[in-house]
Parts: structure tokens; C-alpha cells; sequence
């Protein structure tokens, strides 16, 4: 309407809320099970868990009503081996199940900028 200010939406509300979120990370999860580059090291790990911790992890990181309960990403990445090129297939899976679930690009950005120190302690070889 002219005259309005624009008003941003909340990160949670641009996700489609936990449901939303959910959604990603189920989504996300799905294609990177059928991914060669990192269906071994998903294959290996405690599915339900995983979808639990990124569920919470991306909610809190996006101020929503959520409380992280896994460890610390280097501890918990520690004896995976995970390199850049697996790091970077997890990524764009993400992003491959953002478009999915018709995030706007400037807030895949927004989660993807503050995801991407976490890269330093996830990566070991």
C-alpha cells in the first residue's frame, strides 16, 4: 500500500514457522540421503537424531521458539572426517530444499551467512 512502510517478516515467518523449518530439514536430509557425495556419512549417523538437532538448531538460529539441545558442532563432527567438498554438498542441498519449499532468496542468504562459520568445525579433513 503507498505510503506504508515496508515491513520485513520475522525470519520464522519467511521459513513457514517449525513446520516450515521441519520441512527444509526433512527435505534437505531426503536429498542428501540419495547424494553420493554424502549418503555414506548419513548412512552412518542416527537419522532421527539428526533431523531432531538441525530442526532445533536452524529454529534457534532463526529466533524461533526453539531450544538446541545437540552438542556443539565440533565435538559432534569430530570423528565424521567431513571435508570441504561434503560440507559444500550439505549446503547445497539446503539450498536445493529452501527452493523446494519457496524460501525468497535473500533469506536462504540470511540462514546460509549464519550457518557458514560453523564450517571451521564441521570440516576435519
Amino acid at each position: 500500500m503507498p505510503g506504508q512502510p515496508h515491513r520485513e517478516r520475522e525470519p520464522q515467518e519467511v521459513f513457514g514457522s517449525e513446520e516450515g523449518v521441519a520441512s527444509i530439514v526433512d527435505t534437505m536430509v531426503g536429498i542428501s540421503l540419495e547424494d553420493s557425495r554424502m549418503a555414506e556419512i548419513l548412512m552412518a549417523s542416527d537419522l532421527v537424531r539428526l533431523r531432531r538437532t538441525l530442526k532445533e538448531q536452524f529454529c534457534c538460529i532463526l529466533a524461533g521458539p526453539c531450544d538446541y539441545t545437540g552438542r556443539d558442532m565440533a565435538s559432534s563432527h569430530k570423528d565424521h572426517g567431513i571435508t570441504n567438498r561434503e560440507f559444500n554438498a550439505l549446503v547445497e542441498n539446503l539450498q536445493l530444499a529452501m527452493n523446494r519449499e519457496g524460501v525468497p532468496f535473500r533469506a536462504q542468504n540470511k540462514l546460509l551467512a549464519k550457518l557458514a562459520p560453523m564450517q571451521r568445525d564441521v570440516v576435519t579433513r
